[in-house]
């Protein structure tokens, strides 16, 4: 895929797998790179890195709860319109805390799916897109049944490959053409 001229958002950015997905996509001459994190600090100073070490790339960063889905629809828009496009969307964004399950299923699984359907809505031509590019973050543990100590993590995980396999062959993008929506 070309990079160049393309704008992507990327959320869990700051740090981690995230920061990797934003290091690669600004060292492929990407035109700009929204990410979305809770923790500003990091968020912050992730931008501030990537800002300085690629000039002719922007980055901007958006501090965001993916597991709120008004801080997330919020946020998308946000950088939709700060960068005036989205061509690809990352939903990275994950957390593993089997103590307070309700909000690790919040981040790895609702928002995974909440993201997708943003992204698709965004990327579709009823806000003059051209269309674009999904990723969904997943693990391991999406794939195997062998982690007994974070049961609800591996059906988040679980949830996301499935998710994402449906949406892959599934008609939901015809939804976010112009003809098909009121």
């Amino acid at each position: 895929m070309e990079f160049s001229g393309k704008v992507a958002l990327v959320t869990g950015g700051a740090e981690g797998i995230g920061k990797g997905i934003v290091e690669t996509l600004m060292a492929h001459g990407i035109l700009g790179v929204a990410v979305l994190d809770i923790n500003e600090e990091k968020g912050m100073e992730t931008c501030k890195h990537f800002t300085s070490k690629y000039s002719d790339s922007k980055v901007e960063f958006f501090r965001c709860d993916v597991s709120e889905e008004e801080s997330l629809k919020d946020t998308f828009f946000r950088a939709y319109q700060h960068f005036g496009r989205l061509d690809i969307v990352c939903n990275n964004a994950g957390i593993v805390d089997e103590y307070n399950w309700d909000r690790m299923l919040k981040t790895n699984l609702h928002a995974v799916i909440r993201g997708t359907y943003l992204a698709v809505e965004l990327m579709g031509t009823k806000y003059g897109g051209n269309g674009g590019v999904v990723v969904n973050v997943s693990s391991i543990a999406g794939l195997l049944n062998q982690f007994s100590l974070c049961p609800v993590y591996c059906a988040a995980k679980y949830g996301v490959v499935g998710f994402t396999r449906s949406a892959a062959v599934s008609n939901m993008y015809a939804r976010y053409q112009e003809s098909c929506v009121e």
